[in-house]
């Protein structure tokens, strides 16, 4: 760890209390044209959850958790809302940090789960006198750390179905939905979030039968998403039969409000209304593995950097939803 002299934990950041709310969801979408009527509906999503998302508590969690792993002092740093990165990069830039290695909570390559916040950290550090230099740390979709904690978690949550239905029920692996350019458009070459995605899926499931859906689609209808949506796909397994369902949030590795209101909420009424068995399993969250996996890989060799080409952003058409 001699190369770094800080840890900093990058997230997206959300609200704390009912009043932040629509200034977070503000702040997410600002120059992207939302209509109001969608922020006013993806706002009582968050009401009806008292206010708060998790995300927040998450990485005060998971640092917490961090400290006794990792012999380096630990900063936190939001793209959307409160302790925003560049207030956070001033704070390390007056305590002297020079080189801080960054660990970000989305562990694949797209636009918006890796360009956007690397492009967000550089901005930050633009604003900040004397910021330090920060180096991402590599994506870790395939690590051994986070695969054991989402296959503990997935076994788990197997564990919770009726005893009866758990040799027959089914996999069912979601991630957040993006545009298909977009999604053609990830990594060096195209194509790499759906193909880690399904990397880490496999991994995961082992010799079970499994799917990979999405889920918390944002954009206008006349534009082309990754599908099928993890509600439609509980329909059509439950019309094929199918009893039991194991959601694997593969997607995440927290418990923020796409995963309480999209699966927690939404699907788990779709499995009620079929008299569909549903468990859901847990992102990595705190688990032993995933949190020493972020030493192991700040003991890595440092990772070479994105190429400008990586995940370009996207063409964006008005009437999105904000993500998180």
């Amino acid at each position: 760890m001699a190369r770094y002299d800080a840890l900093l934990v990058v997230s997206f950041g959300g609200p704390e209390k009912p009043e932040d709310v629509m200034p977070f969801l503000e702040n997410v979408v600002r120059g992207r044209g939302v209509p109001r009527e969608r922020l006013l509906e993806v706002e009582k999503h968050y009401q009806g959850l008292g206010g708060v998302s998790p995300i927040n508590r998450q990485c005060r969690d998971l640092i917490a958790a961090l400290r006794p792993e990792v012999d380096l002092p630990i900063y936190w740093g939001n793209r959307n809302w409160h302790p925003f990165l560049a207030d956070t990069l001033g704070k390390m830039a007056s305590d002297g940090v020079t080189r801080a290695a960054a660990f970000i909570t989305a562990a694949y390559s797209s636009y918006s789960s890796c360009r956007q916040y690397l492009d967000d950290i550089a901005r930050a550090r633009a604003e900040v006198p004397g910021a330090p230099e920060i180096v991402r740390l590599r994506r870790y979709y395939d690590h051994p750390g986070f695969i054991a904690a989402m296959t503990d978690h997935t076994r788990e949550a197997l564990d919770r179905l009726p005893e009866e239905h758990r040799d027959g029920a089914r996999l069912v692996f979601t991630a957040h939905s993006i545009p298909t350019s977009m999604a053609a458009s990830a990594g060096p070459s195209g194509g790499a979030y759906e193909a880690q995605l399904r990397t880490a899926a496999g991994l995961v499931a082992g010799d079970r039968p499994w799917d990979l859906v999405w889920q918390s689609r944002s954009g206008p209808p006349q534009v082309p998403w990754l599908e099928p949506d993890v509600c439609d796909h509980l329909r059509a397994l439950g019309a094929a039969g199918t009893q039991a369902v194991v959601l694997v949030p593969i997607g995440f590795v927290s418990d923020h409000m796409e995963v309480v209101y999209d699966l927690d909420t939404e699907a788990a009424g779709v499995a009620r209304e079929l008299g569909m068995h549903l468990s859901r399993a847990a992102t990595a969250g705190t688990h032993p593995r995933f949190v020493s996996m972020v030493r192991e890989l700040i003991e890595e060799p440092e990772p070479l950097p994105c190429t400008p080409t990586c995940c370009p952003a996207p063409r964006r058409p008005a009437g999105g939803r904000p993500q998180a």
